[in-house]
């Protein structure tokens, strides 16, 4: 670990600047409702230069309370811009709280200097933001670090050799593996690969050009991605952006270019109490979970809160409880006040009822029951007597099965009506009887599938959905991986398909849905063992059920 010095400048009187928070910053905090009373006027010195660890100036914003008194810092730091919503989010709202915000813009973004690589800098930069907060008279040398998404990612890159100062973390929707954000089971999730570049690229030039950039995403969408080969397909909508090009083309996760991306191994050994925050239809929910399972096992103090919202959503319908829960977090560690804190370290939505639920531990203990598909379509507790297929169909790449909702990161995202989707000749569906008491399912879900295909490359996606008394099927969760097969003799995989809370309802069903995909969710399979990015030539695939595949449920108790 690197050596830390501890000196801080010694404080003196400072003198605040007179600024305002930005007009608009002001005017989106003033629609917000159910959040805490402002106990502080809030003040602004925008435009300061941090010098980061290359010497590059990095633009920095500095909100803090207009009161006499010493208050605690927040650092936030961004690729995404210094203004909305990163400063009434967090600059605005904070510093109302008591505290000092930081927000940043990461090299290469917002005026800040030198060149953005995604991942490749955020340590080292956030180490000399840290140097550079000592020196200001206004540092009482109590840290905290707070964001979400990317802005998550550098707080894991600086707690891999946490500065002493550093008290407290609140990682929102947020991800510590990029190789994981764009990878799943092998297959390239190519439409959050396609909105991260536009938000990577554009969010921080400002509120028009990034507007620009999605249109043009949006009206050419169809054409990228089913472009053949899919390699440059975005450089007309979002033009050149090297490092996505990296992504695309490097699909292993031992492939060199990855080397230092995943920062997983600061929840390892962390020893800063952490807060996390996810949705179950967000896209970094599993990441989430990972952080809080390494962070238990360190016997870091850790908490997290689950809700029924998408990556963006939580920051938007969920702000309300995000914030709360941020804010007791960050008081309890950096003020010494626990009175806001929860009594278990786990709160969860639970989906079906519309009901929290406090919990000692995630996943809590569960029994994990064996759901299996029939060839009359049913879905039972007993497996099959007889075995073989079940069912089968034809995958063709050229009218890929579609992907409806699910963890995106576009409005399509979320729970979603699953009745066209499951009325075409290429999704398998298989249903359970009404049920005849409430089922509660908490945890990782997965199906074991044996599986044939006629070429020996396809994809399989799995889906759980619950179908109502009406007949209206929604997603919970989902998954899919890439699948290789030899000759006619089925191959048995597991396909991981997120976690959930959900409670089934009597008299409603469990649904377990199965295709060759989710485009444009996840690159399509061209069936022929090239890679999906650099593929000129497509091959439909018949792939065919067989007895001995099983949905796996962790049951609770009602």
């Amino acid at each position: 670990m690197t050596p830390h010095t501890h000196d801080v400048v010694p404080r003196s009187n400072w003198a605040a600047p007179s600024g305002k928070p930005p007009l608009s910053s002001r005017m989106m905090r003033a629609t917000w409702r159910g959040l805490p009373a402002k106990q502080h006027e809030v003040g602004w010195e925008p435009g300061l230069e941090v010098p980061g660890a290359d010497g590059s100036l990095l633009r920095t914003d500095h909100y803090f309370p207009r009161t006499e008194g010493d208050f605690p810092t927040l650092l936030v730091r961004s690729p995404y811009g210094r203004g909305l919503p990163w400063s009434p989010l967090f600059g605005v709202l904070f510093a109302e709280q008591g505290f000092h915000v930081v927000l940043q813009s990461c090299r290469g973004t917002a005026g800040s200097g030198g060149r953005f690589d995604l991942w490749r800098n955020e340590a080292a930069d956030g180490q000399a933001t840290v140097s550079w907060l000592r020196k200001q008279p206004w540092f009482t040398g109590i840290l905290g670090t707070i964001g979400p998404s990317y802005l998550g990612y550098v707080q894991w890159a600086l707690a891999l050799d946490p500065p002493p100062e550093l008290k407290a973390m609140v990682v929102q929707v947020g991800l510590h593996d990029p190789h994981a954000l764009f990878y799943e089971g092998g297959a390239l999730r190519l439409e959050t690969a396609l909105a991260v570049g536009v938000g990577m690229t554009y969010q921080h030039q400002g509120l028009m050009p990034l507007m620009r950039a999605t249109l043009r995403l949006q009206r050419g969408l169809r054409k990228i991605t089913t472009a053949r080969p899919l390699r440059g397909a975005h450089v007309p909508a979002l033009g050149e952006v090297p490092w996505l090009d990296g992504v695309m083309t490097h699909p292993d996760a031992d492939d060199p270019h990855w080397n230092g991306a995943s920062v997983a191994e600061a929840a390892e050994r962390s020893a800063v109490p952490t807060a996390l925050v996810t949705g179950w239809h967000d896209a970094l929910a599993d990441q989430t979970f990972q952080q809080f399972a390494r962070l238990r096992r360190s016997g870091c103090a850790a908490s997290l809160l689950v809700g029924p919202w998408t990556h963006t959503s939580a920051l938007q319908q969920g702000w309300p409880e995000v914030f709360a829960e941020s804010l007791a977090w960050l008081r309890a560690h950096l003020c010494g006040d626990p009175s806001g804190l929860r009594p278990t370290p786990v709160r969860v939505h639970v989906g079906g009822e519309n009901a929290w639920r406090d919990l000692d531990d995630w996943p809590p203990a569960a029994t994990t029951a064996d759901w299996f598909p029939a060839a009359n379509g049913s879905l039972d507790r007993q497996a099959p007597v007889e075995s073989g297929p079940l069912a089968s169909f034809r995958y063709d790449p050229d009218d890929p099965t579609p992907s409806v909702g699910g963890p995106l990161l576009s409005r399509r995202a979320g729970a979603q009506d699953n009745g066209t989707l499951e009325a075409r000749d290429d999704v398998l569906t298989f249903t359970s009887a009404p049920l005849t008491e409430a089922v509660d399912v908490l945890g990782p879900v997965s199906a074991r599938l044996r599986i044939a295909t006629d070429t020996g490359h396809a994809d399989v996606f799995a889906r759980l959905c619950e179908v109502d008394a009406r007949g209206r099927s929604t997603n919970i969760c989902d998954g899919l991986v890439r699948l290789r097969t030899t000759g006619q003799t089925p191959a048995e995989v597991t396909v991981p398909m997120s976690s959930t809370a959900h409670h089934f309802a009597a008299g409603h069903r469990i649904r377990l849905q199965v295709s060759g995909g989710a485009h444009p969710r996840y690159a399509r399979s061209p069936g022929t063992g090239e890679t999906p990015v650099e593929a000129t030539r497509l091959q439909p695939v018949h792939l065919t059920l067989h007895t001995g595949s099983a949905l796996r449920l962790p049951q609770g108790t009602p």
